[in-house]
């Protein structure tokens, strides 16, 4: 059983902590992987600030790639050696989804069984089923999607959260193709990619939208063809003021996807929907939030679909090892969303630098 450096979140809002810990060697269905690389998500800001539930201890780190050192005896979908891009979605193949073809909507996932420990033996609650701020981490062997090697683990292992989230928003949830408008509310690392995401399908007009403007660089650097400051301008009537200049008759975007989280942003997606347009919630909010009041006449009237995305509605066997080959391919720059490496004992740095507005993605580099 190695003994391995690792970031922890002991109690809520509590700054985390950089300790060792154990982790098992792999059982049935298992596999140990060697991080090389992890980004710090807001996700694991959330599960620091519980967030997502009280199971405290919570070891941090979801968004990683590395290499597998060691599966259980019966894995034989990756082997010691493998390059992979972990994932917090290892689809189970028995439920309803999975049953009709539709593993992407899989809820039913899995997770390793058995339980990494403080030195005292206190069980730790793996962010998202992984824990990857460690030096190893021990996962279900679905959670392990092999990609090409030679990509730069700072870059793809990103696509284990964040970016995935925000291009399948776009791709998957949102069906967003050529001919097609699209506004994005909130640019930070996953609202970014949901541009990029757009961007590579071909729509047009692409409308970014923050409150702070230091973000919409970025936007623009990743596709968007219009930035918006929401605290300047109406950003409901800009959406449809562009929208209209390139769709004469457009009444705003034909895909709008909110990667806030918020009452009042879900708000503006809704109105700033073309007639039959499609809102997509990426953004996580909090349990505590409601759907703001709406006419329901306006629900009806104004036809279309609400959606959330759940994880872009990947798959990520079919679309890690996708990406990646555009990636390598230069046709979608993951390392465009890497603003600095950082060190293991950097996190709690990190998630204070979100708040600061110029940050896409802090990566461990391990």
């Amino acid at each position: 059983m190695p003994q391995v450096k690792a970031v922890i979140a002991r109690t809520k809002k509590a700054p985390v902590e950089l300790v060792t810990i154990n982790v098992p060697d792999p059982g049935p269905g298992e596999a140990l992987v060697r991080v090389q690389a992890c980004g710090v998500c807001h996700t694991d800001l959330h599960y620091r600030n519980g967030g997502i539930n009280d199971d405290f201890p919570f070891l941090l780190g979801h968004e990683a790639a590395g290499v597998v050192e060691a599966v259980g005896p019966d894995v034989t979908s990756v082997g010691p050696g493998d390059f992979v891009v972990l994932n917090w979605r290892a689809v189970c193949g028995e439920c309803r989804a999975c049953r009709r073809g539709d593993l992407h909507y899989c809820f039913n996932t899995h997770n390793a069984r058995q339980k990494m420990t403080l030195e005292d033996g206190t069980e730790l609650s793996p962010a998202l089923g992984i824990g990857a701020f460690a030096e190893k981490t021990l996962v279900a062997a679905g959670q392990c999607t092999k990609v090409d090697p030679s990509a730069r683990p700072a870059a793809v292992g990103m696509l284990g959260c964040g970016i995935m989230a925000g291009l399948g928003a776009a791709i998957n949830t949102g069906g967003v193709t050529r001919g097609r408008s699209v506004a994005v509310i909130g640019c930070g690392g996953v609202g970014v990619a949901a541009v990029a995401g757009a961007a590579l399908a071909g729509a047009d007009p692409i409308i970014a939208v923050d409150i702070d403007a230091r973000k919409l660089p970025a936007a623009t650097r990743m596709g968007a063809t219009h930035t918006l400051d929401s605290t300047k301008v109406d950003p409901v009537e800009e959406i449809k003021r562009i929208c209209a200049q390139t769709y004469p008759g457009a009444e705003g975007a034909d895909v709008v996807i909110e990667a806030v989280g918020r009452p009042e942003t879900w708000r503006q997606a809704f109105y700033a929907r073309d007639l039959a347009g499609v809102l997509v919630l990426v953004g996580v909010p909090t349990p505590e939030m409601k759907v703001p009041d709406l006419p329901l006449i306006d629900v009806f009237g104004r036809g279309g679909a609400l959606k959330s995305s759940w994880y872009g509605d990947c798959l990520p066997s079919r679309d890690f090892p996708m990406l990646v080959n555009l990636y390598r391919q230069g046709r979608l720059d993951l390392d465009a969303f890497v603003t600095e490496e950082i060190g293991i004992g950097d996190v709690e740095a990190a998630f204070e630098k979100m708040h600061h507005g110029n940050v896409l993605r802090s990566v461990v580099i391990l």
